[in-house]
C-alpha cells in the first residue's frame, strides 16, 4: 500500500519478472512482500532501495507489503528506533496500513517449532562456548568438527531447552543448534545456532523471555506465518538461503516463501554500517542520529533532502544482482532536480558587506517584485523591500579584481537583482584596513533590473535591505568523509572530514524566510539550497545547507560517462 504511489508503472527488473512469472503460472494468487528492519538504529540511505522495492512491487501487482520489526536482540533494540523507522517510511511516501508486525509476536510459535526440530532429531542443545563453536565450525577450505554434544539424547536436549527458557542458565552457557552437516561447503549449514540465552529486558515482551531466536531462525518462519510470497533481501543473505529453505522444509509452516536477493546500495563518501553510525553518535562526532551529515533518513530530512528526490534516486540506480558503488553526486543530482522544480527562491547574505547608495533617498522604501520560482509560474511572486542601505555578499566585491572577476569592483556597474544598476564609487575601510562599506550610486532609470539604453552589466548580485534584514545562523555541510572510499587505508575515523560542518553566525536573510517551516527547503539565490533547522528559535533562525547549486553528476551525464 502506498500513500503517494511513487513507483513508476511498467518498471522492469529481474525480481519483478520473477513475481510476474509466479503469478502467471498460478504459483501465487496474490503478492505479499515485507520490509523487515532490525530496530537497533535509524534507517539510512541504503534502506529506501529495499523499501521502494518491497512496497513498489506489492503496489504494482495489487498485493500488500508488511512492516515487520525483527526484534530478536533486546540488547540493542529501543522503542526510539521503532518510532523513527515508522516515521521515516511514512515520510518517504509509503504505508503498511494495518499490516504492522513484530518477530516477537511469534516467539511462542517459534519456540514450539524449535521443540519440533529437537523431537525430530534435527536440533540439539550444545554446551560449547561461542569461541569453541567457532573453532569447531572449520573454514572455507576445511570441514567443521562435530560438537561432543551433537548426539546427546533427545529427551536431554528437550529438558535443557525448557530449562533454558525458564532462566536456569547464564548468558552464553548453552545454545540450541540445528543438526544439519558440519562438512557442508556452505558454512551456514554447519549446525547453525537457532537460540541463545539473553537475560535482557525486551521492549515489547519485557522479561517474559530469556532465550531469543537467531535471525536465521526467526526470519523465514515469520515470513511463513505472515504468508509472505517473496522474501526480498540483499545479496549478503544469498549464502543463507539454503538454511532459510532447510528450515522452511523441515518445519510445519503454513506457507513456503521464496527468498530472492538483490545488490545492496553502496555510495561514495558514505559509510552505512549501523555499528559505525552508532559510534559516531555515541562518541560525539555528530549531533545525533539526525545530524545533517549523517546518511540516515532522518539526517537527510533534517538537511532538506525531499522524499521525492530519494525515491527518484532509487529508481535511477535500478535493481540488480551485482554489487557496485554509486557516486554520491548521482543522489545529489536527483535531489537538485526536484528542488529546482519545487523550491521557492529567497535572498540571503551569508558573509555580509554593507553597500550604501549615496544618491538614493534616505527615507524611501520601495517594494520590488521578485519571482518565487522561475520553474513554476503558479508559485507567483513576493515583495522585497529596497532601501538606501543594503547588504551584499562579501565575495561579490574585489578591490583589485583579476581578469575574469565580473562582479562589483571600484568604478564598475552591476545589476542588483529585481532592483537597479549600481556603480561602486568608494571603498570604506576600518583602522585595520578591512573593507567595511561600499559607497555606490544607482541609475533610477533601471528599476526592475533593465536599462532603457540597452546596456547589460556582466554580473547580477542578490542583496538584503539593511533595515529589514533578519539575522540567522547558517550551517554549511559537506561530505562527512574526506575521501570517496572511507577506511580504504585503515581506520574509518581517520577519514572523517574536519570541514564537514561550518557554522556561520551573523548571516542575514530576507523577512519572508522567517515564515518558512522546518522541513521545507528553499533556494538561497546564487548560494544553494537551504532548510530551516529545528534548532531555530524566535529571533534567531537556523538554516542547514542542503546542497550547493553545482551539479557534478549532470556534467558527467552531459559528457556521456557513467559512475559505478
Amino acid at each position: 500500500m502506498s500513500i503517494t504511489d511513487p513507483t513508476p508503472p511498467e518498471r522492469a527488473d529481474f525480481i519483478r519478472e520473477i513475481v510476474a512469472a509466479d503469478l502467471q503460472s498460478g504459483k501465487h494468487e496474490g503478492v505479499v512482500t515485507r520490509f523487515p528492519p532490525e530496530p537497533n538504529g535509524y534507517l539510512h540511505i541504503g534502506h529506501p532501495k529495499s523499501i521502494a522495492l518491497n512496497f513498489g512491487i506489492a503496489n504494482e501487482f495489487g498485493g500488500r507489503c508488511h512492516l515487520r520489526f525483527d526484534d530478536t536482540n533486546p540488547i540493542k533494540e529501543e522503542q526510539e528506533y521503532i518510532d523513527s523507522i515508522q516515521a521515516d517510511i511514512r515520510w518517504l511516501g509509503f504505508d503498511w496500513g494495518e499490516h504492522l508486525y513484530y518477530a516477537s509476536d511469534y516467539f511462542e510459535q517459534l519456540y514450539e517449532w524449535a521443540v519440533n526440530l529437537i523431537r525430530a532429531g534435527k536440533a540439539y542443545v550444545d554446551d560449547l562456548s561461542a569461541d569453541e563453536i567457532r573453532e569447531h565450525r572449520g573454514t572455507f577450505t576445511e570441514p567443521g568438527k562435530n560438537s561432543p554434544w551433537r548426539d546427546r539424547p533427545l529427551e536431554e536436549s528437550l529438558d535443557l531447552f525448557e530449562r533454558m527458557r525458564k532462566g536456569e542458565f547464564p548468558d552464553g552457557a548453552r545454545v540450541l543448534r540445528a543438526k544439519i552437516d558440519m562438512a557442508s561447503p556452505n558454512i551456514n549449514l554447519r549446525d547453525p545456532a537457532l537460540y541463545r540465552i539473553l537475560h535482557a529486558e525486551h521492549p515489547r515482551t519485557g522479561d517474559r523471555w530469556c532465550i531469543y531466536p537467531m535471525y536465521d531462525f526467526a526470519h523465514g518462519q515469520s515470513d511463513a506465518i505472515e504468508g509472505i510470497t517473496h522474501s526480498i533481501c540483499t545479496l549478503e543473505f544469498e549464502d543463507h538461503r539454503p538454511l532459510y529453505d532447510w528450515l522452511i522444509e523441515n518445519l510445519p509452516v503454513p506457507s513456503h516463501p521464496r527468498q530472492i536477493e538483490f545488490a545492496r546500495l553502496n555510495i561514495t563518501y558514505t559509510v552505512l554500517s549501523k555499528r559505525f553510525l552508532r559510534r559516531l553518535v555515541n562518541e560525539g562526532h555528530v549531533r545525533g542520529w539526525d545530524d545533517p551529515r549523517m546518511p540516515t533518513i532522518s539526517g537527510l530530512r533534517r538537511r532538506g533532502f525531499p522524499a521525492e528526490g530519494i525515491r527518484d534516486f532509487v529508481a535511477m540506480i535500478g535493481v540488480g544482482k551485482a554489487d557496485s558503488i554509486v557516486e554520491v553526486a548521482m543522489l545529489e543530482h536527483a535531489v537538485r532536480d526536484v528542488l529546482n522544480r519545487t523550491a521557492l527562491r529567497r535572498f540571503a547574505v551569508l558573509r555580509p558587506l554593507k553597500l550604501v547608495i549615496e544618491n538614493y533617498p534616505e527615507e524611501l522604501t520601495e517594494e520590488m517584485d521578485a519571482v518565487n520560482n522561475p520553474e513554476d509560474a503558479s508559485a507567483g511572486s513576493r515583495k522585497l523591500p529596497f532601501t538606501r542601505e543594503l547588504w551584499i555578499e562579501r565575495d561579490d566585491f574585489m578591490e583589485d579584481p583579476p581578469k575574469k572577476f565580473f562582479r562589483l569592483a571600484p568604478g564598475r556597474e552591476v545589476r542588483l537583482r529585481y532592483a537597479y544598476f549600481v556603480t561602486c564609487r568608494e571603498v570604506v575601510k576600518d583602522a585595520a584596513g578591512e573593507i567595511v562599506e561600499l559607497r555606490c550610486t544607482y541609475d533610477p532609470a533601471t528599476r526592475g533590473g533593465d536599462s532603457p539604453d540597452g546596456r547589460r552589466p556582466k554580473a547580477t548580485l542578490h542583496w538584503i535591505s539593511a533595515e529589514h534584514a533578519t539575522p540567522a545562523e547558517v550551517r554549511l555541510y559537506d561530505h562527512l568523509f574526506g575521501r570517496p572510499d572511507p577506511g580504504a587505508d585503515g581506520d574509518l575515523f581517520d577519514d572523517l572530514n574536519p570541514a564537514s560542518e561550518e557554522v556561520l553566525n551573523g548571516c542575514l536573510v530576507e523577512p519572508a524566510l522567517a515564515e518558512v517551516p522546518v522541513g521545507e527547503t528553499v533556494q538561497f539565490e546564487r548560494l544553494g539550497y537551504f532548510c530551516p533547522d529545528a534548532d531555530s528559535a524566535p529571533g534567531q533562525l537556523v538554516f542547514n545547507r542542503t546542497l550547493t547549486l553545482r551539479d557534478t553528476w549532470a556534467k558527467v551525464q552531459a559528457q556521456g560517462t557513467h559512475a559505478v
